[in-house]
């Protein structure tokens, strides 16, 4: 998992506990094209509003991440420690501390050890190397299972690039961006913004269209950097150059994205909610998204009980307007309702085959219009409640 133009290396700080990679860094041979989405929470963490800051620029040179600590609602001092830390790692490697762009995930409230980070740092910046990204995945993990990476080849102007990607991302996590941490890394050239366009667009079919519990939180955060080492001509205007960048941060971005709800915290099922036939394009999203995070609905999933009655319940709440006496539900290819009205135990039977087989699709037709769209999610288990009852202690 080489992407030409970077290096990558992980440490175990102490931050989280000993002997837990809890501390990460990538960086650049040299400045290069970056762009950033953020929370969309009121109160955001330190590192968001400096990575903001930053970022105007358009250039960066270097990702200092952590686990363990958000050094959310932290004050003066929270600001002040993510300035300290990547001041120092720009130090070490001999770069401007503009271009070192910070990244927290874990617990709010809590005071950044900003000692254990800078103790780390020496050996971080020494350990540097193309083959490390798998590393850096494992270290920014709190909750998550398992590491998250996606990579995508494609061709521009005749150049071959590289598109790869990672993600911690567990609980908390509901459209408009969750507890997510996402870092990109192409050797394709294009302009930053140019990828900023692209990463707007990219969102609403990935990272905004998945759910767990409905919360998000206060670091949420994408960067994308682009080395240019791929020798392509910079993509700076629309066309098909940028169509294929775009192609390959979709397929990346979508990825990742399903590889965080399906290790949502305690989570057995991973599931699809499609709605189609809505009147309007606000009531398909309404319609996929109530469904998508009803924990009657989840918690019927973790479960395997095809109650179909908590599918209506949740539509009918939505704020879409449609007939309950058209409404068709169905797992996968089992249909279980029609005009409104169950098909009996056979008909459900063969829906709890489905749901245990495995991922599907929760398919929905409200038969009122020609509108569809849809929302990936997963079950609610009792893990769910145990992980976070007991997540600080």
């Amino acid at each position: 998992m080489i992407i030409p133009g970077f290096r990558f290396a992980a440490a175990m700080a102490g931050i989280k506990k000993p002997g837990v990679w809890d501390l990460a860094l990538m960086a650049a041979e040299e400045p290069v094209a970056a762009a950033g989405v953020y929370t969309r929470n009121r109160v955001k963490a330190a590192p968001v509003l400096i990575c903001r800051q930053r970022l105007r620029s358009g250039q960066a040179q270097a990702i200092l991440v952590n686990a363990g600590n958000a050094n959310a609602c932290a004050g003066d001092q929270g600001l002040a420690a993510a300035r300290e830390t990547t001041g120092l790692a720009a130090d070490l490697l001999g770069i401007p501390g503009g271009l070192v762009l910070p990244a927290s995930t874990g617990v709010i409230g809590q005071p950044l050890p900003a000692a254990k980070i800078k103790a780390a740092l020496p050996d971080l910046v020494a350990n540097l190397q193309p083959e490390g990204l798998p590393g850096v995945a494992r270290a920014i993990m709190t909750t998550d299972t398992r590491p998250k990476t996606a990579s995508f080849q494609g061709k521009s102007g005749g150049k071959k690039f590289t598109l790869t990607g990672i993600a911690k991302g567990s609980g908390m996590i509901h459209p408009d961006m969750a507890t997510l941490l996402v870092f990109i890394f192409t050797d394709a050239a294009a302009t930053p913004a140019m990828m900023k366009t692209l990463l707007h667009r990219s969102l609403p079919v990935s990272f905004n269209r998945i759910t767990v519990d409905g919360d998000t939180s206060t670091n949420d955060t994408v960067l994308w950097l682009a080395s240019g080492k791929a020798g392509n001509h910079v993509i700076a205007e629309e066309g098909l150059e940028s169509a294929a960048l775009g192609e390959a941060l979709n397929q990346v971005m979508g990825d990742l994205a399903r590889q965080v709800v399906a290790d949502g915290e305690g989570a057995r099922h991973f599931f699809r909610v499609d709605v189609k036939g809505a009147a309007t394009a606000a009531a398909a999203r309404k319609a996929a998204m109530t469904v998508a995070l009803s924990p009657l609905v989840k918690t019927a999933m973790a479960g395997e009980d095809v109650n179909w009655g908590r599918i209506m319940a949740a539509l009918g709440r939505s704020g879409a307007r449609f007939d309950p006496e058209r409404v068709d539900i169905a797992y996968g290819e089992a249909q279980v309702v029609k005009n409104g009205l169950g098909l009996g135990t056979a008909a459900e039977a063969r829906a709890q085959q489905v749901l245990q087989a495995g991922p599907f699709t929760l398919a929905i037709d409200l038969h009122q219009g020609d509108f569809a769209d849809y929302y990936e999610t997963c079950d609610y288990t009792e893990e769910y409640i145990h992980i976070n009852a007991d997540y600080r202690s």
